[in-house]
């Protein structure tokens, strides 16, 4: 039986550094809240199979601008606001709308876009 590729999400912070992160088998909305610190999440859809999810009341808390959320929505769909606090990027939803982590392309793909555009910042070396 063929093993199957361990799923990921992408952590952008407001600093423009990101984060790889592994997405859990359950527990999706609890790992959501932690990662983006915050109690409530609003899904925007890039794609199809692509969805970013951001604090519902970032703004209204205060919290910065994403600057690299922003730009990553833009190259997707046309841009009509500004996005703030850290952004959580996963797969899609499944046929049963559960969400879905990343495929290594996916990530790879994304990270690639996040560098190419302005205020990038390389993350250290993760740790196994």
């Amino acid at each position: 039986m063929p093993k199957t590729a361990t799923p990921y999400a992408l952590l952008l912070r407001t600093d423009g550094t990101f984060e790889v992160l592994d997405w859990p088998a359950s527990g999706h909305l609890k790992f959501l809240y932690q990662a983006i610190d915050c109690q409530n999440v609003a899904a925007v859809d890039l794609t199809a199979k692509v969805t970013m999810w951001l604090d519902d009341e970032g703004i209204i808390v205060g919290a910065p601008v994403n600057p690299a959320a922003t730009r990553l929505y833009g190259m997707y769909r046309p841009l009509h606001q500004r996005y703030y606090g850290a952004a959580v990027l996963t797969g899609g939803p499944d046929r049963h709308g559960d969400t879905r982590g990343l495929s290594e392309d996916q990530l790879c793909e994304l990270i690639e876009r996040h560098l190419t555009t302005a205020a990038a910042a390389i993350p250290a070396q993760r740790t196994q």
